[in-house]
C-alpha cells in the first residue's frame, strides 16, 4: 500500500462541510494531515466544478463517491458527467434502502437491479461499488445477504466496498470476505471496533480488536487500491480521530 492511496471517507467530517466555505477549510485541514485522496459524501451543497476547483488547488484526489440511491437511479447520466469531470472512478451507494431489505427476494433484486446500472457506469469508465453495512450478515436459509448480492450479482459490473467493522459487527471475518470479493473490490472502508462499558463502538485505527495487519495483507494479495478512513462517529475531535488512523496506517505501509 502507498501512502497515496489512504484517503479520508468525507461522512467523518459532515458536520464541517455544510457551505462551500466550510468544504474548502475543511479539505485543506485533511490536507495538512497528511491525506493525499478524499471520498466525497456526507456534504452540503456544492457546484461539481466548484469541487473539482478546489481539491485541484489543494492537491487532492477524489477517490471514490457515495451517491443517493435516487439519483443513481434517476439522474445517472448527470452523475457520469460529474465523475468524468472529478477523475473519479469509483460509483459508491452507500447502503441499501428499507423497501430491499424484506427478504432473499430483495437482494436478489438490489444485485440485478445494480448489476445493470454497473455495466451502463462501465460504457463510461466507472465502475459501481456497493458499501455494506451489518444487516446483510442476516441468513436467508444457508446463505446471508451477503452472500447473495455476491453470488447474484454481475462480476465486474457490481463492485463491492466491504466496510471492516460492519464485516465484523455482523459476525462475519474481514480477512475471510476480503478474500471472497477478490477481483470485485479495489475500494475498502477501514474503521476500528472498540468495546466499551460492554458495546461494540466505533474506533479509531489500531484503537480497537480489528487484526489490521491480516486485513491489510489480504488487501494487498486481492488488488485492493484505496484505502479509506471513516469513523462513522468520533469520541475525540474527528480530526484528531483521522489522525490517529493515518498514522497508524502509515506504521503498515
Amino acid at each position: 500500500m502507498k501512502q497515496a492511496n489512504i484517503a479520508v471517507q468525507l461522512y467523518t467530517l459532515r458536520e464541517f462541510l455544510k457551505t462551500p466555505e466550510d468544504i474548502a477549510t475543511t479539505l485543506r485541514r485533511v490536507k495538512a494531515i497528511g491525506y493525499d485522496a478524499v471520498q466525497v459524501s456526507g456534504m452540503g451543497p456544492i457546484e461539481p466544478e466548484k469541487l473539482k476547483q478546489l481539491v485541484d488547488e489543494i492537491g487532492l484526489t477524489i477517490c471514490a463517491t457515495h451517491i443517493s440511491y435516487d439519483r443513481l437511479t434517476k439522474d445517472l447520466p448527470a452523475v457520469i458527467r460529474e465523475h468524468q469531470l472529478w477523475n473519479c472512478k469509483y460509483v459508491g451507494l452507500g447502503s441499501m434502502p428499507a423497501d430491499y431489505r424484506t427478504g432473499e427476494e430483495g437482494y436478489v433484486r438490489l444485485a440485478e437491479e445494480f448489476s445493470a446500472i454497473g455495466a451502463e457506469l462501465a460504457r463510461h469508465g466507472l465502475q459501481f461499488v456497493y458499501h455494506n453495512h451489518r444487516f446483510e450478515f442476516a441468513k436467508f436459509g444457508s446463505r446471508t445477504g451477503m452472500d447473495v448480492l455476491l453470488e447474484q450479482s454481475a462480476d465486474p459490473d457490481f463492485g463491492f466496498e466491504l466496510d471492516m467493522y460492519w464485516v465484523q459487527a455482523g459476525g462475519a471475518s474481514p480477512v475471510d470476505w476480503v478474500n471472497k470479493v477478490k477481483g470485485r473490490m479495489q475500494v475498502i472502508h477501514l474503521k476500528d471496533m472498540e468495546i466499551v462499558e460492554d458495546q461494540q463502538v466505533f474506533a479509531e485505527i489500531g484503537r480497537g480488536n480489528l487484526n489490521w495487519p491480516a486485513i491489510i495483507e489480504a488487501c494487498r494479495n486481492t488488488g485492493v487500491e484505496w484505502y479509506v478512513v471513516e469513523q462513522d462517529q468520533c469520541r475525540r475531535d474527528p480530526f484528531e480521530s483521522l489522525t490517529i488512523s493515518y498514522h497508524y496506517l502509515k506504521q503498515l505501509l
